[in-house]
């Protein structure tokens, strides 16, 4: 095979995108769960021709769209070998890394109060909160005595996060990335490490007129290892990051990042990029899916914004090349029909297409299920004819999509 069939390859992450319970799904609590079927199934209409064309149809049963027996993509299902069923464990893995322990969350109990009592002794600030919430809800609930009383609003979800509210207005972006900076240290600890301190500013004065701003900042864990991205770097290939992707890796192997206020907008984003002549991956995390309407169990909100994504999907299409390549995937599960706010553990799809594809017969097919995620990153390394790090585990299907 040549090297370097492809001269950009565009990995665009739909978090949360779940297409059906893994083997092991039921250990980790999830019981019939498939978070791209239910969402069709409690709409009446769904207007998804990109995906169709592509073949999402052909992967999950959904019942507004037949299966396409032209569809023009290469797809499977991909099961995710690490055991966890988060963000970071599931792009650590489509780059090489297997993660053998969930990272630890707090959603039961909240943070202890030796981890409390040391924030307030180096924020200066009495905590507030420290409880499992949605971060509009705890602002309505505890943001007036933040602003008039000096308090800190900490709060975690069902992720492995801890996460710090900030008035832009009265407290300030540069207080608030530090005390975040402070707790990312305080939680380096092995009792307390969570994956990652979350920064969340917003506006506003009273109840029902506070609004989270863009300036959301993640403090993540680097990986325990060397990744795809670094090897990618080294070899002097762009690294693109969109999105909550230089988070997810701590700046690691990135050489350019670009901040996203939506999904809508890291689309746009993405369309922009494609426009530019870089040789490299342009690595795409679209949160909303996630943020927005999984884990407020809101399956129209959901579908409504998958069918923003299917619109974008079609304009981004036009702008590639015929030595580019493009896969849509997804980190973990977050199926909005399910009990609770949790991520489900799941199987996401792996759909990839070239333009290259329109002029072969065989263009569209379904690919063999993987067991792990990490065949994305072995497939770019092989791509551009660089090693996959050390203990990184995958291996390479490039020879399926060319």
């Amino acid at each position: 095979m040549n090297k370097r069939p492809y001269k950009r390859i565009f990995v665009v992450v739909l978090d949360s995108l779940g297409i059906g319970a893994m083997d092991d799904s039921e250990d980790f609590g999830d019981r019939g769960v498939n978070t791209f079927k239910h969402i069709a199934d409690s709409r009446e209409d769904f207007q998804i021709p990109n995906l169709a064309k592509l073949g999402a149809s052909n992967l999950v049963d959904i019942k507004q769209v037949e299966p396409n027996p032209e569809a023009l993509g290469r797809y499977c299902a991909l099961n995710e070998r690490s055991r966890g069923k988060d963000t970071m464990t599931g792009h650590w893995e489509m780059m090489g890394i297997y993660t053998d322990k969930p990272f630890i969350t707090f959603t039961d109990t909240g943070f202890p109060p030796e981890l409390i009592e040391a924030l307030e002794k180096e924020t200066g600030r009495k905590i507030i909160g420290n409880k499992a919430a949605s971060g509009t809800v705890i602002l309505d609930e505890l943001g007036e005595r933040e602003i008039n009383e000096g308090k800190l609003i900490v709060y975690t979800s069902a992720d492995s996060v801890l996460q710090i509210c900030g008035n832009e207005e009265t407290m300030g972006l540069d207080d608030l990335y530090r005390y975040c900076e402070i707790a990312r240290r305080l939680t380096m600890r092995e009792e307390w490490k969570v994956g990652r301190v979350i920064a969340r500013p917003y506006t506003g004065k009273k109840k029902g007129e506070f609004v989270r701003t863009a300036n959301r900042h993640d403090y993540a864990l680097s990986p325990p290892g060397l990744t795809a991205l670094d090897s990618l770097k080294d070899g002097g290939y762009d690294v693109i990051g969109i999105g909550k992707i230089y988070d997810i890796f701590n700046g690691q192997g990135i050489t350019k990042s670009l901040h996203s206020k939506s999904s809508v907008h890291g689309m746009e984003q993405t369309i922009e990029t494609a426009k530019t002549g870089f040789t490299g991956l342009c690595f795409v995390n679209l949160v909303d899916f996630d943020a927005k309407w999984g884990h407020r169990r809101d399956p129209k909100g959901y579908g409504d914004e998958i069918e923003r994504f299917d619109e974008k999907l079609g304009e981004l299409m036009p702008c590639l090349n015929k030595d580019d390549l493009l896969i849509l995937t997804a980190d973990h599960g977050n199926d909005p029909t399910y009990t609770g706010t949790d991520h489900t553990r799941e199987k996401v799809p792996f759909i990839a297409w070239s333009p290259s594809y329109d002029t072969e017969s065989d263009g569209g097919k379904e690919l063999c299920e993987q067991d792990t995620f990490a065949v994305i990153g072995a497939t770019i390394a092989e791509n551009f004819g660089v090693s996959m790090p050390q203990n990184t585990i995958g291996k390479s299907i490039l020879e399926e999509l060319t």
